[in-house]
């Protein structure tokens, strides 16, 4: 430790999401309008602001407005709001039915939101960061947690930069930083890996139910003129996944002739031959999807994990030394199908309470009182009200699930007097092999369904070449002897980067880990069924450089 450099701040915070950018923006606000000095500062692993963000995304522009009341004057890209707004019932690969708007949940109804590029809203929230004095710093993983003597956080240790595969030091080595804070905010994103430990250390989650988690798989398309509709959104249920597991599809039309489709497979499904990504590819055949894509080219791909376990699996968001919040703690709103309004209240939130806690005499170390401000604030009563949302879902299937939500949200506005639980984590969810059969998945044509490898090449992913792997596996040995036998190695279909994969080598079966290809989704931290693999931040800048997305 004594050989690292040591930067001291007033406020740390760790991720350049909605939410890490909101609470910088907030706390520094606070502080210019009462003229008081606060040093903050926000890394982000990414290679700029932007560039590992993905969603959706429709936003609800509730907390911007709050945050920036005259964000359009001010320039903010929410440039296409929602005129055209359909949920279909996929029935089969050639099927479907539109729903009646009043057959629709009220959660989804998409009145006075914007489609977006988060990506881009998060830079140029960073923008507003920067001009109100916040310290940027793009290409900084934090990749591990400083405690003090007490066992306090004191911040973060950004991560070494040169270090070869087997650990030793290559020419250039740069032991990272100790960034010291009197309070650090983690916001990194859904299953962040220092959120994780916190969780853990501080037992954040104790007598919470498990987070649950949906893989969201998305691309961007340019769309000939003649076929853009800017603002219109159409979301989709049942097929491709029908039984097999929960979830749904998305497209939406951008500006600039844009269009991007997605879908989301809930994590808890129980076939290990499932595809998520091999799913999405079915998915663009059908008609009510393939008929906006005539034409069109594919210009960017990713995918990323969603925590969607909502109010029964929200911990407790403080611990001595800072605060856990946005999707680092599962802030989403899965009735909503949006958490970029709610992770932005968190960290707006997470400001104040720290703000006030800087200004006291006698200041806190575990700021408990941010909990309640959470609850008590619109973010708590909108995840307290979709509370149901996702367990009854989990229990009952996507048609009567959504049955049920339909009369909890429109008749009675999240207040029936039942809560649901579900206690199982996505990880146990997961049958053997024999119990099922493997999906058929056809060969991608080119048109409107592609190969991994030729998706991850449009995630602009690159990580240093001979470096210390980021997939670390607790037990090597597990994937060939307990995972293959059991459950064919879902690892080869789970990841939709193509990471994993089984090789022969002088008869002998190989765990090969392709960690290059990593897009930092974290869908094998979280549906591994042996929680064998662990996800850590790789050398900074690395992973997808994400364009709009």
């Amino acid at each position: 430790m004594s050989d690292r450099e040591v930067m001291e701040f007033d406020v740390l915070i760790v991720g350049g999401g909605p939410a890490g950018l909101s609470a910088a923006c907030r706390i520094m606000q606070k502080a210019q309008a009462e003229e008081k000095e606060i040093s903050v500062c926000l890394v982000e692993k990414g290679s700029e602001i932007g560039a590992h963000i993905l969603s959706g995304a429709v936003v609800d522009p509730a907390a911007l407005t709050e945050l920036f009341p005259e964000w359009q004057e001010m320039g903010a890209p929410l440039n296409t709001k929602v005129n055209v707004d359909e949920l279909h019932w996929l029935g089969s690969e050639t099927t479907s039915k539109k729903f009646s708007n009043w057959m629709v949940p009220k959660t989804l109804h998409n009145d006075g939101n914007y489609i977006i590029s988060l990506g881009n809203l998060c830079r140029w929230l960073a923008e507003q960061a920067e001009s109100l004095g916040v310290e940027v710093f793009p290409g900084f993983s934090a990749a591990h947690i400083a405690y003090d003597d007490k066992g306090n956080v004191e911040g973060v240790i950004t991560g070494d930069m040169g270090l070869a595969a087997d650990g030793s030091e290559k020419d250039g080595f740069m032991p990272g930083m100790l960034l010291k804070a009197k309070y650090t905010i983690f916001s990194e994103g859904c299953r962040g890996h220092l959120g994780k430990e916190l969780l853990t250390r501080f037992e954040l989650d104790k007598d919470k139910a498990p987070q649950h988690y949906g893989l969201g798989i998305k691309e961007l398309w340019d769309v000939p003129e003649s076929q853009s509709k800017p603002g219109t959104v159409i979301h989709t249920a049942g097929w491709p996944l029908g039984n097999e597991a929960g979830g749904g599809g998305f497209l939406y039309h951008l500006e600039n002739n844009q269009v991007v489709v997605g879908l989301i497979v809930d994590l808890n499904y129980k076939n290990p031959y499932l595809s998520p990504y091999e799913e999405f590819q079915k998915y663009k055949h059908h008609p009510i999807i393939a008929e906006h894509l005539k034409g069109a080219k594919r210009v960017s791909y990713g995918a990323r994990a969603i925590a969607k376990g909502g109010w029964a699996s929200l911990p407790k968001m403080s611990f001595p030394g800072g605060l856990v919040i946005g999707c680092d703690a599962g802030t989403l709103n899965p009735a909503k199908i949006k958490g970029t309004h709610t992770a932005m209240k968190s960290g707006m939130l997470a400001a104040e309470s720290i703000y006030d806690a800087l200004q006291s005499e006698a200041p806190t170390v575990d700021l408990v009182q941010f909990n309640d401000a959470m609850r008590n604030s619109w973010l708590g009563k909108e995840l307290q009200q979709a509370r149901n949302f996702v367990p009854v879902m989990h229990k009952l299937g996507t048609f009567w699930g959504g049955a049920y939500n339909w009369l909890d949200q429109n008749v009675f506005s999240g207040g029936l007097p039942f809560t649901f639980n579900d206690m199982t984590p996505d990880y146990a969810c997961m049958e053997l092999a024999e119990k099922h059969v493997a999906p058929e998945y056809k060969k991608p044509d080119g048109l409107l369904s592609f190969d991994k490898l030729s998706s991850v090449f449009l995630s602009n992913t690159n990580h240093e070449e001979n470096q210390p792997c980021h997939l670390k596996l607790k037990d090597a040995a597990i994937p060939i002897q307990s995972n293959l036998p059991k459950y064919n190695e879902p690892a080869q279909r789970y990841c939709p980067a193509g990471v994993y994969e089984v090789v022969e080598s002088n008869n002998e079966s190989i765990f090969q880990i392709n960690s290059q290809n990593c897009i930092h989704c974290k869908t094998c931290d979280i549906k591994d069924p042996a929680q064998n693999i662990t996800w850590v931040t790789p050398e900074g800048s690395g992973g997808p450089n994400y364009p709009n997305m």
